[in-house]
């Protein structure tokens, strides 16, 4: 098979996208967050009383908050 110009595509390339998924493979967002000494000193003695990474228990807190916030809207 010969290719008419560098811009046409071979027939085992065309590819069928109808089913595809944007982002299907995208991981999380990671964020860095700088805590005071207090509130570290807090989420630490609380995650370690609760068995909880720090991680998950902020994640936990901030799901509430926002849980309340859009009761409170």
């Amino acid at each position: 098979m010969m290719i008419d110009s560098p811009d046409d595509i071979l027939p085992e390339y065309d590819l069928d996208y109808s089913r595809a998924q944007p982002n299907r493979f995208a991981g999380q967002a990671r964020v860095s967050v700088t805590l005071r000494d207090d509130v570290l000193a807090f989420l630490e003695a609380r995650s370690k009383a609760n068995g909880q990474t720090i991680g998950d228990m902020v994640n936990d807190m901030l799901e509430k908050d926002i849980e309340l916030s859009e009761i409170l809207r």
